[in-house]
């Protein structure tokens, strides 16, 4: 059962995973590209499970700017902060292609009722770690953002994506324009930053795979 292999069943079985689904508190919805899965101010008591495809968590202000602050692909979970907390989301999210969710209620999942499965306090320690790496990653947009230049902010962002890949040749899950949004800068300014860090012998690069040079 490929789910299991998910971080957020770690450790749980396969009897344990239906004991879950008897539960009642799962279900699976599809949603097409460039469709709202979650609106700002919405609130819910349900994390999202990716099975197919991938979303981007956006900022969107009152005048339209956007600021993607992460994007996650199959496997991975969004707005479990949300549904514990119970309070409106401060965030867009947006499935970037096609994209099938499967929702779990985390108010069934971890009430006093359940705590007699096992599987209970597994599924806590998971969404414990879940969440610790979700603030690693905004900490690492924070690295990306905070220098003033355009190309300071390119090569924190790369470099970060060539230490987790371990490898200089890296493809990134944006478009320019989505890169843009990452970085917090236009898509004009950033376009011909790369021209010039291209020319200037730093990286080379075709759409979204890059390639990073040190010497």
């Amino acid at each position: 059962m490929e789910i299991l292999s998910y971080p957020l069943f770690k450790n749980i079985t396969e009897t344990e995973y239906n004991q879950i689904l008897l539960l009642k508190c799962a279900r699976e919805v599809t949603y097409e590209k460039n469709q709202i899965i979650f609106h700002t101010g919405d609130i819910t008591d349900e994390l999202g499970l990716i099975s197919k495809g991938t979303i981007n968590i956006e900022s969107n202000d009152f005048w339209g700017n956007k600021s993607i602050l992460n994007n996650v692909s199959k496997g991975q979970v969004f707005a479990e902060t949300y549904a514990l907390c119970s309070v409106p989301l401060m965030v867009d999210v947006t499935a970037m292609e096609k994209t099938t969710v499967l929702f779990f209620n985390l108010k069934i999942l971890l009430s006093q009722e359940n705590s007699k499965y096992s599987w209970q306090t597994r599924l806590m320690h998971n969404l414990l770690m879940l969440s610790s790496n979700k603030n690693l990653v905004l900490s690492n947009r924070i690295f990306c953002t905070s220098p003033k230049h355009i190309r300071s902010r390119v090569m924190t962002y790369l470099s970060s994506q060539a230490v987790g890949h371990s490898n200089n040749n890296i493809t990134i899950p944006f478009n320019r324009q989505q890169m843009a949004d990452y970085l917090n800068v236009e898509r004009t300014a950033l376009s011909k930053e790369l021209s010039r860090m291209k020319k200037d012998g730093i990286i080379d690069y075709w759409k979204n795979s890059f390639k990073l040079y040190n010497e």
